[in-house]
């Protein structure tokens, strides 16, 4: 790979851990305000990073290279792992005397949106950790959103393009509407969360626990105030209502949602993936809501405000509780771990496998059903109306085996670490399908991570990382083939 190339790449992550250290002004700024005197820690670090960043940015600077996948894949892994040590720096310093693979975690598990933490005391940290906790996760979410919608589309990793859904017109004229999609993204990014924390704000909460969950409601992301989660409003359900409905808006692809936002395409809303990621929604919590009623005869009421959030939180891959789900008996426990796999649309914030996938592998099924029985016949694999093509059916086999494979390899390495069977499981699973909680005593959603081996936080570190890229844009690098001329 030539060098120019990689210099290009740490020069565009030295640029965003510049703008990453000017966020950190917020919650200084928050804590200052309070008079709380964490804002020295969040000012230390600001300016910390940020000189740094910009010293690197300046060694690195120079002509543009030529854009390539191989390019593309490495700005990509160094933006996420220059976010990943940015965002540990503030833990670092603070007075929470963090290790060095506990500040890492909380980070990657913020910044990728998977809202697993190895903090306690939530309901007594300082405001500012706990905004910058928030801020992560929005940021990451953001992320999320512009890597389905262009990065991976473009590599051919997997992913449904903003521009190969529009009109012809603007797929072969992208760049001269790019802006203007983004500022649209942007702008709907922010209008829900502001609708979020407002219409959180009207059901109970506090202003400052309004704006936090609403942070990490639209990041589909997960990390709370409260030790409890939202398990410390779970006598309101207005607040657990307004949660799933907005878990379940941010794992829309964001592409449809400006399409009905601002161009008014009701018909965008008929994308296939989202009829399939909301048939599962309604069949798990259905099936749940009913066992229960019928097995431990909770008030219908009660049990379908607890079945939604939990299993939409699930689905969509948010990670909140508002009770310990794994003390409902062992069918909702499968549920809840059969769910733990599946994620919300393409070009969303959500992780896990995502519905279009589910639905490409579907369709391939059936076609090799048809085919067995009807073996002249020339079958399609469509998406909608539109044909996939060789590429993209090749990128979703390959991305769910290496998924199976990363599960299987994850698990073991946590064994080795000492812990058990089911926490090893679920916890490579929810770190690869950026979740949060797992199954077990420690790590299960009345629970967290504080008591996993140091080594465990690593690969836990790890395999979050892989699943929020994809795990095929990770691996890639790793690869002699990435690094020849």
């Amino acid at each position: 790979m030539q060098g120019s190339a990689i210099r290009a790449a740490i020069h565009v992550a030295a640029v965003f851990g510049i703008y990453l250290s000017i966020a950190m002004l917020v919650p200084a700024l928050f804590d200052l305000y309070v008079g709380h005197p964490d804002w020295r820690v969040f000012a230390f670090s600001a300016f910390f990073m940020g000189g740094l960043c910009m010293g690197i940015a300046l060694a690195t600077h120079g002509p543009p290279p030529v854009i390539s996948p191989r390019l593309a894949l490495l700005v990509v892994n160094l933006l996420w792992f220059t976010m990943c040590i940015a965002g540990a720096v503030p833990f670092i310093a603070s007075s929470l005397q963090m290790t060095v693979a506990d500040a890492f975690f909380e980070s990657v598990s913020g910044v990728t949106a998977t809202g697993a933490t190895v903090l306690t005391g939530l309901d007594g940290l300082g405001p500012g950790l706990l905004l910058w906790r928030s801020i992560l996760q929005w940021i990451g979410g953001l992320g999320v959103i512009a890597l389905g919608l262009f990065i991976l589309p473009f590599l051919n990793i997997g992913g449904v393009s903003y521009f190969s859904i529009e009109s012809s017109d603007i797929s072969e004229r992208p760049f001269e509407r790019f802006s203007t999609f983004v500022l649209s993204l942007l702008s709907i990014y922010t209008a829900l969360t502001l609708a979020c924390g407002i219409a959180y704000g009207l059901a109970g909460m506090s202003g400052f626990d309004a704006l936090n969950h609403a942070l990490t409601t639209i990041a589909t992301a997960g990390f709370s105030t409260h030790d409890a989660s939202m398990g410390f409003y779970a006598d309101k359900p207005a607040i657990l209502w307004v949660g799933t409905v907005f878990m379940f808006i941010g794992a829309l692809p964001f592409s449809i949602l400006i399409l009905f936002a601002i161009r008014g395409r009701l018909d965008a809303l008929g994308d296939p993936q989202i009829r399939v990621f909301a048939g599962y929604c309604v069949v798990f919590v259905i099936a749940v809501t009913a066992y229960l009623r019928v097995s431990a005869g909770v008030p219908l009421s009660e049990a379908f405000t607890h079945s939604a959030f939990n299993f939409v939180s699930i689905i969509t891959t948010t990670g909140y509780a508002s009770s310990d789900y794994t003390l409902w008996g062992p069918f909702a426990i499968a549920c809840a771990f059969a769910a733990t796999f599946l994620g919300g649309c393409s070009g969303s914030t959500t992780g896990g496998i995502k519905a279009f996938r589910f639905l490409i592998m579907f369709e391939l099924f059936a076609n090799r059903m048809r085919s067995l029985v009807y073996p002249h016949t020339v079958l399609t694999v469509r998406y909608g109306d539109r044909p996939v093509d060789a590429a993209m059916q090749s990128a979703v086999v390959l991305f769910i085996s290496s998924f199976i494979v990363i599960w299987v390899i994850g698990t073991i390495l946590l064994a080795a670490t000492g812990m058990d069977l089911l926490s090893s499981l679920s916890g490579a699973l929810t770190a690869i399908t950026n979740v949060g909680p797992g199954l077990g005593d420690f790590i299960g959603p009345a629970g967290n991570f504080t008591a996993v081996p140091e080594a465990a936080k690593w690969i836990l570190s790890f395999l979050m990382l892989l699943g929020r890229l994809e795990i095929i844009a990770v691996l890639v690098i790793f690869t002699p083939v990435f690094w020849r001329r």
